[in-house]
């Protein structure tokens, strides 16, 4: 019994001095080259001054992340429900919203802000041809992240058992009924943690933005890092995105645990 409680005091004592030592490196590396690294990316006297510049920016970010979060929760449950298209009347929706999850889900999301960035612009289509730059930035993250969340969706949906589907066509819910107030209801449950993880993700996708010339929180640090040689407003950048990103995965992570629990106590 000794022997065992001095092994897991000795693998504790192993552990604590490898997080003193990468913590030790960590500030030698910030200190190297007489403070070159910590002048580079942490000149406080340039953060303080660049501060508001990269906060206005930084709200463009805010702004398309929560407009397209909203597009992208109505475009994936679209496309998911378009994956189940009942019978062969639904074969070619089927096949359809497979292809457009498959194709959007293999394009890099700054290829994609790209081609509609530049591409609607140049086809003359009216409405289309007139869009301001973020409006096309939240089409094509809505494309993107939507193929994603329809994914989340389609397994949500197919996590609840098929007994539930029968319950409800047996006590004589239409396919429509049954869909609204059976299925959605449980598989929306279940996908909450794993469809925040993707709109987390779409808080980051939004610094892609600067490919069609929108003068984000990113765009912004690259103008102050360019005029000042010194990268400290992308470091304030990143400082944002961590401030308002971390609460949400820990949320995320509570959800998580929370419905393990529930599974582990057998609840629905």
């Amino acid at each position: 019994m000794a022997k065992s409680e001095a092994g897991v005091q000795s693998w504790i004592a192993l552990g604590y001095t490898l997080a003193q030592l990468i913590v030790v490196l960590a500030l030698q590396f910030v200190l190297a080259n007489n403070l070159a690294v910590a002048k580079t990316f942490f000149l406080v006297p340039l953060i303080v001054k660049t501060f508001p510049l990269v906060l206005d920016a930084f709200w463009v970010n805010v702004k398309i992340f929560l407009i397209a979060e909203v597009f992208v929760l109505i475009w994936g449950l679209v496309v998911a429900l378009a994956m189940f298209a009942p019978g062969n009347a639904g074969k070619p929706l089927r096949f359809i919203a497979t292809a457009y999850v498959d194709i959007f889900r293999a394009m890099p999301a700054v290829l994609v802000i790209y081609l509609v960035g530049f591409g609607l612009p140049l086809t003359g289509v009216p409405i289309l041809k007139d869009l301001s730059l973020t409006t096309y930035v939240v089409i094509a993250l809505t494309l993107t992240v939507g193929a994603y969340v329809a994914e989340i969706y389609r397994a949500g949906i197919q996590g609840v058992h098929w007994s539930q589907v029968a319950a409800a066509r047996s006590l004589g819910l239409s396919y429509t009924q049954t869909l609204r107030f059976v299925v959605l209801p449980q598989g929306i449950r279940q996908i909450i943690p794993p469809l925040l993880n993707a709109f987390i993700a779409l808080q980051k996708d939004t610094a892609l933005v600067n490919v069609v010339g929108v003068i984000d929180a990113f765009n912004q640090s690259m103008v102050i890092a360019s005029n000042h040689y010194n990268l400290s407003a992308a470091t304030t950048v990143a400082i944002l995105f961590i401030i308002i990103s971390i609460p949400q995965v820990r949320f995320v992570e509570r959800m998580a645990k929370r419905d393990r629990a529930r599974m582990r106590a057998g609840g629905a």
